[in-house]
């Protein structure tokens, strides 16, 4: 996360409210929300990459960074959309520019969400597969006397003492 962006995230309450009423605040709401978009994308990326190579505790790692970049975009795209006739009014070439981005973010977010289901299912699958084998009783696979299959023991046999002594 870049510095203007972890400024905008400490001012997004104050930076996304209020009414857009010229063209500098419209170009300045879309280019904010731009910034915060490209720095989403680049810790989705990077979160995409580590987990496609296994590095499951450095993709963790950046959750703190995504959760507030998320914060900041929904918060963001929530401002845009209630000042949609606004910003198309004033700065049509930046709302423009805006879509384009949004347009390229989502197959991105797509391919995260994927890879993301991807290992939690890899996990799950292993984790059911540990407890089923940590919960199967194994009977031993030698021979008893005379060549039978050894039989269970049980309380009835009682304690066994070893007369060698």
């Amino acid at each position: 996360m870049n510095l203007e962006t972890k400024q905008l995230a400490e001012l997004a309450p104050e930076f996304f409210s209020g009414t857009i009423v010229d063209r500098e605040a419209a170009e300045a709401t879309c280019a904010r929300l731009e910034s915060a978009m490209g720095d989403l994308l680049s810790v989705i990326e990077q979160e995409t990459e580590l987990v496609r190579r296994g590095k499951l505790d450095a993709a963790g790692e950046l959750q703190p960074d995504k959760a507030k970049l998320v914060s900041l975009y929904m918060r963001g795209m929530t401002f845009v959309r209630d000042q949609t006739v606004a910003l198309g009014n004033l700065a049509p070439q930046a709302v423009d520019r805006l879509k384009r981005r949004h347009a390229e973010f989502q197959p991105v977010l797509r391919i995260n969400l994927a890879v993301l289901a991807t290992a939690r299912e890899v996990a799950d699958n292993l984790l059911r597969k540990v407890a089923e084998g940590a919960g199967t009783s194994r009977a031993p696979t030698t021979y008893g006397p005379g060549g039978t299959a050894p039989r269970k023991a049980s309380l009835a046999d009682g304690i066994a003492v070893n007369r060698a002594l």
